[in-house]
């Protein structure tokens, strides 16, 4: 089911129908790309300023297509690439395109690595870009002791320039007056007002831990800056553990009292974590859902 939306431009208001991508700009882990309909439908029609304070992966607000919006994280190599996608499109193309080629015109593993050290040393959206799309799975793993990505080259061949091209395209069109930025998740609360919807997706307690991001992230922080503008009118939906192992296990999250209005579960499929974790064996037995948490 497409919803629409009610948002306000300097002309009037006008009003958008959420519509899910055909295909991912990125490759990531926890992407919530393939239910990112479902999520947006239980968002309020009436939206002053969308905000998008973990961007990750960019499905939700690349869904919801919505007037005003602003996307960030505190990573910026990977801001470097929203940025790029609305301010320069055909830049980002040719990013990818020119590390496919790097890749492809030898050993595609050995391309990698070497893109995988230039990114390390330096860290920056052009190498991240193709790095996402190549890694294995989308997980993108930073080890603690130095800082450095280390997920391997993945078994599958990366898409090709001319399909990345075809997808750049359709998502700038879709992020079309957004803003991006490189910011705390603060900042998005700081900035919000009465009317505004902020959703998060951030690093998962119970399994993400060695993801980036994750090492310093707090949630109590969080609960605290959604108990903060909750009181001044701001929506906020939140997408947290739920329960994994096909519901044989429950991630026990503890929750303040009385912060959030409604629980919604988001069945999310199998988890690609553990398929990495397991070198692509069989994850039949690891279905995952998701908390959808809303203050309205």
């Amino acid at each position: 089911m497409q919803k629409s939306f009610e948002f306000v431009t300097a002309t009037g208001t006008g009003y958008r129908t959420a519509r899910r991508p055909k295909g991912q700009l990125l490759k990531w882990i926890g992407n919530k790309q393939r239910f990112s309909l479902e999520i947006c439908n239980k968002f309020p029609t009436d939206i002053r300023v969308y905000y998008e304070p973990f961007l990750g992966s960019g499905a939700i607000l690349a869904t919801l297509g919505h007037g005003k919006m602003v996307g960030s994280d505190a990573y910026q190599p990977l801001v470097e690439i929203w940025q790029c996608l609305a301010t320069n499109p055909d830049q980002l193309i040719q990013w990818y395109g020119s590390r496919w080629n790097e890749c492809h015109s030898g050993d595609p593993k050995e391309g990698y690595q070497t893109i995988l050290q230039r990114f390390n040393e330096s860290p920056n959206g052009p190498d991240f870009v193709y790095l996402c799309r190549s890694c294995y799975g989308g997980v993108v793993r930073f080890r603690k002791a130095d800082g450095f990505m280390s997920t391997p080259c993945g078994p599958h061949k990366p898409i090709a320039p001319d399909s990345f091209a075809k997808r750049v395209h359709d998502w700038a069109q879709r992020v079309e007056g957004a803003t991006f930025l490189t910011a705390d998740f603060e900042n998005a609360f700081e900035e919000a007002a009465k009317g505004d919807l902020i959703y998060c997706d951030p690093p998962y307690v119970d399994s993400q831990k060695i993801l980036y991001g994750a090492q310093s992230f707090s949630l109590a922080r969080l609960y605290k800056m959604i108990e903060q503008v909750t009181r001044r009118g701001v929506r906020v939906a939140l997408s947290i553990d739920g329960s994994k192992k096909s519901g044989e296990h429950d991630c026990k999250i503890s929750l303040p009292d009385g912060l959030f209005a409604r629980e919604e579960v988001v069945d999310v499929g199998r988890s690609m974590l553990k398929r990495f974790q397991r070198g692509g064996g069989d994850v039949a037995d690891e279905g995952v859902t998701d908390r959808l948490l809303l203050n309205y």
